[in-house]
């Protein structure tokens, strides 16, 4: 299988992730945007991949290559029904890509509980998941409207989509699975989230989230593994993917 993904931080990689697909002997090619990079054409690759960063997905301005990401992200799910996946800034540019929107919201920073929604606890994408499910958030914008025909698969107190799915094959997350050992010291060396950090832990923020996420790793990995091997059976109903 041949995943394009799209980066917007050269730390904001697939993360865990990868050591899973190469298990599995999976090819995965980065584009990592916001550094100039050119998208190559969907046409060879059998599923799209967008990761976190540290922009909003308003800021055209700012970043004109998210306009241009956003109507690949609709080709490539709407026309072409690849599976996708997203996280975090992901998640918020295919809703935008599908006609939903995303604005500012109250800021998640730290390990927090998300919880399933009836769809999400009946979705083939969380089957085997436990919930509440513990994870990793870091942001402060949040998809505001879902796209015509979207679901909301999870949720949480202070953002009310925190999975969401639209049609068969396309996931995507606010929160993050792909947490590393080393993710946070990584992250935190983005200006705009160690800000973001120290205004919700002081100076001690990244010890307190490195150790917070260090207590969970085990079941950070696990559910990553689980919902990984349940976003490939998405893939499998597929007509014409190469497996």
């Amino acid at each position: 299988m041949k995943i394009l993904v799209f980066q917007h931080a050269d730390c904001e990689h697939p993360g865990y992730f990868r050591q899973l697909l190469a298990e599995d002997g999976h090819e995965w090619t980065p584009v990592e945007l916001d550094a100039g990079e050119t998208p190559p054409p969907l046409d060879g690759f059998d599923a799209l991949w967008v990761m976190g960063g540290p922009m909003d997905t308003w800021q055209e301005d700012e970043h004109p290559w998210l306009a241009g990401e956003k109507a690949l992200i609709k080709e490539a799910v709407a026309e072409r029904g690849m599976p996708f996946l997203g996280l975090c800034l992901g998640h918020q540019l295919l809703a935008c890509a599908l006609g939903g929107d995303c604005g500012p919201g109250k800021a998640e920073i730290g390990v927090m509980d998300v919880f399933a929604t009836d769809e999400g606890k009946d979705s083939p994408f969380f089957e085997g998941v436990a919930f509440p499910l513990t994870s990793l958030q870091w942001h402060s914008a949040e998809v505001t409207s879902v796209p015509k025909g979207a679901t909301v698969l999870a949720t949480s107190p202070d953002c009310a989509v925190q999975a969401m799915s639209w049609g068969p094959r396309a996931f995507s997350m606010q929160f993050h699975m792909e947490v590393e050992a080393d993710t946070v010291d990584n992250w935190s060396g983005i200006p705009a989230y160690a800000g973001a950090l120290e205004k919700v832990f002081g100076q001690a923020g990244v010890e307190r989230l490195r150790e917070a996420c260090r207590a969970e790793m085990d079941q950070f990995n696990a559910t990553a593994q689980q919902v990984y091997l349940n976003w490939m059976q998405a893939c499998a109903l597929t007509p014409g993917m190469r497996g």
